[in-house]
């Protein structure tokens, strides 16, 4: 029992010290002391917390490199580097094995040459580079017009019949021949496809905000603030859309990838790009895939845009699953 008791020299404080009154404060009594919480700070903590996300974002981050860094740093150019052998029979639809036994051993060659006895490896990052640039962009403007359309669609009832309207309307027009139609009726450059991709892409994404806004606008504190006169682009931006930041990253998820995969199929079809992306170099390369010892040509950018889709959408799912407060427990 003896060890149950605290020897109070050991504390180094004086008999005052020990005894001395303490004063009473009532608003000081009221104070609930409770640990720092950063919601970021938890989101990255639960995120890290499953060690494959780690692999993934060094896999997404190689990816951005040779995506963006590696065109650049071997300087290559659409217009002169595809055609650069093109005078020299030799160089053309070559494997991996029998293009680095002419070129030498390097990185260029690792994955063939192409119908113009161009680096099919070079190809493949620099269309990369159009294809994912056209993703991120065409998913910035939809995902910003649709989460704001979105969040004031679904607490204002006057806004929810149009636009509801609106919705019914064209959500019965098939998004792909409509995305066909405005291509075909402009030309097939990047901001065409752009303008293509988000003419109506945002409509189902504030759909979508919508939902969710309906779900949460007449909680207590966002009735306080109607009755307050607080606006509602204010009330949707400051009460509502910080509650969703888990849904918004989801969607996020799926519209990046999504994209890269209409332009690789309107481009398989004819239809897409004139610039030499992803999709471009998959519709050049269809005789490729049937022909012996062709084959790299036209499975390397199948693959790398395959990998690029993939990786994008763990990523965002997870961050998305990271970003639920229900997960920070």
């Amino acid at each position: 029992m003896a060890d149950n008791y605290i020897n109070l020299d050991d504390l180094n404080m004086s008999q005052e010290e020990l005894f001395a009154p303490v004063k009473w404060d009532e608003l000081e009594s009221e104070k609930i002391t409770a640990p720092r919480y950063s919601y970021w700070h938890s989101v990255f903590r639960v995120f890290f917390r499953k060690k494959i996300n780690a692999v993934i974002l060094i896999l997404l981050a190689a990816i951005l490199v040779f995506t963006y860094v590696y065109p650049i740093a071997i300087g290559y150019d659409s217009e002169v580097d595809p055609y650069i052998n093109l005078l020299n029979s030799d160089t053309k639809h070559l494997g991996p094995a029998a293009a680095m036994e002419k070129f030498g051993t390097n990185l260029h060659w690792i994955l063939g040459s192409g119908a113009s006895g161009e680096s099919t490896f070079d190809a493949v990052w620099y269309g990369a580079s159009i294809s994912v640039s056209l993703a991120l962009i065409c998913a910035l403007i939809n995902m910003t017009i649709g989460i704001l359309v979105g969040a004031v669609w679904g607490f204002s009832k006057k806004i929810d019949m149009f636009m509801t309207e609106v919705y019914n309307i064209v959500a019965n027009v098939p998004y792909i021949l409509l995305i066909s139609v405005v291509v075909l009726i402009m030309s097939a450059s990047f901001w065409s496809m752009v303008f293509a991709l988000t003419v109506t892409g945002w409509l189902g994404i504030a759909y979508f905000i919508r939902t969710q806004v309906i779900i949460i606008r007449d909680r207590e504190y966002n009735l306080a603030s109607r009755c307050l006169g607080t606006p509602i682009l204010r009330i949707a931006t400051k009460n509502i859309l910080p509650f969703m930041t888990s849904v918004i990253v989801t969607i996020a998820a799926t519209e990046i990838p999504s994209y890269i995969s209409y332009e690789v199929f309107l481009s398989y079809i004819g239809m897409g790009l004139s610039d030499m992306s992803l999709g471009k170099l998959i519709e050049s390369a269809q005789g490729a895939m049937v022909t012996p010892g062709w084959g790299f040509e036209f499975w390397s950018p199948v693959a790398v845009a395959s990998i690029i889709t993939v990786v994008l959408y763990v990523v965002g799912q997870n961050l998305g699953d990271a970003s639920d407060p229900r997960t920070h427990m």
